[in-house]
């Protein structure tokens, strides 16, 4: 990379998460790659909004198990991104002649790609993760980003008392301008949960990250040090306040309820809004077929699916088959799953490529029954 771009805003999307919460589902993909709501991954939630934020250049840093993620995105084109100046960029860990290591945490995996930042030369730096379910304009933030003359924005969502341990919480003043950042406190008066989304102002972070790589007792991280610091030597760090749909799909159970709020009928996460789409990879798949035997209530249906049973609030991915008299309830199937006859599915997360043979029952009763990738199911499995 010899000459210089001039962007205002590159975004930066953490992708290289494990995942290892969501078990099984993981096993063959990265997390942002998990699919969700019958045609989409997660990850196309970050690029849609990128794209609908009028942001044209986007890094995507990979690392566990990428070929799926690098496979889905391609070069873009689903989000507008094959683009001759912009577009979206696979950044994986790489050799140099000091050597090369994995991405050791959030500000490092940013730091080993700035010769890519510089390349784009953004006044602004966007730093995303792969991994979450949501729509937000990125322009507005950066609108108050500017207005505030911040160093750093952070989007934050208000979330329970009882959920401020699983977050960095944040403590503000009127203005909106950050004094307290704590990592995942036990307790909090503050219920402002940082989403993952941040605006740095770049040559300012860009300093920052030369510096923490340089400490070697820091775990390169943004919350544990980059964050903290700019506070400490009283940068100026505000707190940009989202109030939408907003899912951290880090578990089995926030990944079920995430898809069945689909299907709510006061959901706030409308996939079916003309303004605000939510772009992918599509496939080419038959129309679904429903027997006339069959009975579908409030469930996501896509296409390719065959419906000999009864479906009951449930989300179903392409190709599924659910044989006569079969019950899927309160259920998340992936795609190509045979659900054979007289089969009882309530409370599961079946994952792709499953068969479950006739006669069988898979059901959650104390957590949700999951089934990993490419099983076949012959006995009754209770979550």
């Amino acid at each position: 990379m010899n000459t210089k771009q001039s962007k205002e805003m590159v975004a930066m999307i953490l992708a290289g998460g494990q995942g290892s919460r969501l078990k099984d589902l993981t096993k063959n993909v990265c997390k942002p790659a998990i699919p969700f709501a019958g045609k989409y991954r997660i990850i196309d939630f970050a690029l849609s909004n990128c794209t609908h934020s009028g942001i044209d250049t986007v890094g995507v840093l990979t690392q566990y198990k990428p070929m799926s993620l690098h496979t889905h995105i391609g070069v873009g084109t689903p989000w507008d991104l094959d683009r001759m100046y912009g577009g979206v960029y696979m950044l994986s860990p790489f050799m140099t002649e000091a050597g090369g290591n994995w991405y050791e945490g959030t500000a490092n995996a940013i730091f080993e790609n700035i010769e890519f930042i510089d390349y784009n030369n953004p006044e602004y730096l966007l730093i995303l993760s792969g991994d979450h379910i949501y729509k937000m304009d990125y322009s507005k933030m950066l609108d108050f980003h500017k207005r505030n003359e911040a160093d750093a924005t952070i989007a934050v969502i208000e979330v329970p008392e009882t959920d401020v341990s699983r977050f960095g919480i944040m403590s503000t003043k009127e203005d909106g301008s950050i004094y307290e950042f704590t990592e995942k406190p036990k307790k909090s008066e503050s219920r402002l949960a940082s989403m993952g989304v941040y605006i740095f102002t770049w040559q300012k972070l860009r300093q920052m990250l030369i510096d923490d790589n340089k400490d070697k007792k820091s775990d390169h991280d943004f919350g544990k040090n980059i964050i903290p610091k700019m506070l400490g030597q009283k940068d100026r760090l505000f707190a940009f306040p989202f109030s939408g749909y907003w899912k951290d799909v880090g578990t089995i159970d926030s990944y079920w309820e995430a898809n069945l709020d689909l299907i709510k009928d006061y959901s706030t996460l409308n996939l079916y809004e003309k303004e605000w789409r939510i772009f992918s990879k599509s496939t080419i798949n038959p129309p679904q077929y429903v027997g006339s035997e069959a009975r579908i209530v409030n469930s996501i249906i896509s296409d390719g699916c065959v419906i000999l049973g009864d479906v009951h609030n449930s989300v179903l991915f392409p190709n599924v088959v659910v044989g006569k008299n079969s019950r899927v309830m309160n259920s998340v199937v992936m795609a190509n799953t045979t659900i054979e006859e007289n089969v009882i599915i309530d409370k599961a997360v079946i994952a792709d490529d499953c068969t479950i043979k006739k006669n069988t029952v898979v059901s959650g009763e104390s957590e949700i029954a999951l089934i990993g990738p490419g099983r076949e199911i012959k006995t009754n499995v209770l979550g």
